[in-house]
This record gives C-alpha cells, structure tokens and sequence, in this order.
C-alpha cells in the first residue's frame, strides 16, 4: 500500500472516459487499497482512480462513522430520486468549493475487488458522494455543476457553528 499523488485539474486523464476493469487480480487489489491510503492521507471521503493517474471504473467511498468501505468496481447507476444542493469539494481541486445540485438517492450496481456483483442504495451525502465519484470515471468534473462558488471563509462559519452546536454551545437549526 502507498500514498499515490493526486492528479489535479486540468490533467487530461481526469476529463476522460474510464475503462472497464476486467482483470480482478492483485493488481487491482494494489489499485484499491493505494486509493484508499491516498485519500485518508488527502482527509478526502473519495477518490476516483483517475484522480491517482488510472483511467479505469474504480472508485470508493468512505464515510466514516464506523460504516464499511464502498469499494465501486464498473459502477452503474440504475436509479435516482429526489434532489437537493449542498457544498462540494474535490481533491483534484483543492481550493475550490460550491454547490452543486444531485439526486438524494442513487441505486448502483458495481463488482468488489473479487469481481463479484453487488447493488447498493444510498441517500444524502453518502448518494452525493458515490455519483461524485463516478462522474469522475466518466470525465465529469464537479466543477461543470456548480451552480454557486462558495468562499472556503463560509464553510469556516458552518464548521465552527457545528462544532458549538456538537459541544453544546448552542442548538442547530
């Protein structure tokens, strides 16, 4: 396992169609778990395998909070539903923040590292964070979406109110 550097925008691969990942070997084993080291070192909650310099449909996901990995092999997004606009950042774009407008639910159908099939449904900012992720394997990048560039002095503000709303220093609205 290693630490990858990110690529950043304008870099070609991240503008390009992904391929199809059709050996699941150690190679791809490699792949994920870089990946994964790659985005904890980046404080990231995604990262897309061109984001590390592969053009291949591989992606994950981690949200945290004591939930398993999303590792997306070949994502396919079967459904979505509802819709709403929150904040976006991109390690690819590490100074620029805005909101951007997703489906508040996705239904996928991807391959673990093993090639097996699986189908996930998502809500929310975990929904926000899988469609990021694979727009990225489609050369979709978020900043074509944003509807409004946020100053990173905003989400500032919003993170020190969670932080007092946490502490119990005030209550969240």
């Amino acid at each position: 396992m290693a630490i990858r550097e990110i690529v950043k925008h304008p870099a070609p691969v991240l503008q390009q169609q992904c391929k199809e990942v059709v050996k699941f070997d150690k190679k791809l084993s490699k792949l994920l778990d870089d990946m994964y080291d790659t985005m904890v070192a980046a404080d990231g909650i995604g990262i897309a395998a061109p984001q590390i310099g592969e053009a291949v449909r591989v992606a994950i996901v981690d949200m945290g909070e004591g939930q398993d990995v999303i590792e997306m092999v070949n994502p396919i997004v079967t459904a979505t539903g509802g819709s709403e606009i929150e904040v976006e950042g991109c390690l690819s774009f590490p100074d620029l923040f805005g909101e951007v407008e997703r489906p508040f639910f996705v239904r996928i159908e991807a391959q673990e590292r093993n090639g097996a099939l699986y189908e996930l449904e998502a809500e929310d900012y975990e929904a926000r964070a899988i469609l990021h992720e694979i727009d990225h394997l489609n050369g979709v990048l978020f900043d074509s979406k944003i509807i409004r560039v946020v100053d990173p002095s905003e989400l500032e503000e919003t993170e020190e109110a969670e932080i007092v709303g946490e502490s119990g220093g005030g209550e969240l609205k």
